[in-house]
């Protein structure tokens, strides 16, 4: 397992002055500028459009064909990197129905994986107005080991961590449109599934006010001990860190928690 890899959180402003279209070719540039310089590029949840415009997801949301996966695809095999996108407004062909979909993507721009978000927020008139929940989990081999992906609110739900690691994960990347109003609830929660998996968490949120609602930021990356190791401000910023992902691996051994689980 490779050693010393290098993620980069791409803090997004996601204000409404910027329309969709412009900021999927900015953020695009963003990713080929991590060419060199990052391992692991993440993006935030429903990024294109912001995670609490939900007429803008409904009237953008496309599917996985679709010309926002084909340029995030583009971006990746340019850059090199492995790529989470983020999450965008999937449409299914097939059924009609639209998802809160996160896209893991290879350095050749292959698809390794995509999970559909479980967990909708905002209750009746909310996520779930616009979205279908998703089922299913997503375990994916990158340079992080065992990665499990999540979306924002799932950080809620311990459960799913726990399913995660059931299937093996010691890496999760939570892509996520978290407001300001709640953020400190982010910043526990991410340190509290950290802890109780022994496993890295990789958390990137968005910056900005979009539709009335100002995000949260403080993207941050917390080890299997839950020691927060970068973290970043409330503006837009792309947020480095080394992680080595043996630190789990061995942390688990010496501190065999896991172990006594009952189910």
């Amino acid at each position: 397992m490779e050693q010393g890899v290098r993620v980069a959180l791409v803090q997004l402003d996601v204000s409404d002055a910027e329309a969709p279209a412009a900021r999927v070719d900015r953020v695009a540039r963003l990713v080929r500028d991590q060419k060199g310089v990052a391992d692991l590029v993440i993006l935030p949840e429903l990024w294109h459009v912001g995670a609490f415009a939900l007429g803008l997801a409904r009237s953008h949301a496309e599917p996985l064909d679709g010309p926002l996966v084909a340029q995030m695809r583009s971006a990746a095999a340019d850059s090199g990197v492995w790529l989470h996108a983020g999450s965008f407004a999937e449409l299914d062909p097939v059924s009609g129905n639209r998802y809160n979909t996160s896209l893991l993507l290879a350095p050749h721009g292959g698809v390794a994986a995509t999970y559909r978000k479980q967990h909708l927020f905002g209750w009746e008139g909310g996520e779930s107005s616009v979205m279908s929940a998703g089922t299913g989990l997503s375990v994916a081999q990158t340079p992080l080991g065992a990665t499990g992906l999540v979306t924002c609110y799932d950080l809620r739900f311990p459960e799913l961590f726990r399913a995660l690691v059931t299937k093996g994960a010691a890496t999760f990347l939570l892509t996520s449109g978290w407001p300001a109003e709640r953020i400190e609830h982010w910043s526990v929660l991410a340190r509290a599934r950290a802890i109780e998996n022994q496993a890295w968490v990789v958390a990137c949120n968005t910056a900005g006010t979009h539709n009335g609602v100002v995000m949260g930021g403080r993207s941050l990356v917390v080890d299997p001990m839950g020691a927060v190791i970068a973290e970043a401000g409330e503006d837009e910023q792309v947020l480095y860190a080394d992680i080595d992902p043996d630190v789990a691996t061995t942390w688990r051994e010496s501190f065999p928690v896991l172990a006594d689980r009952r189910l």
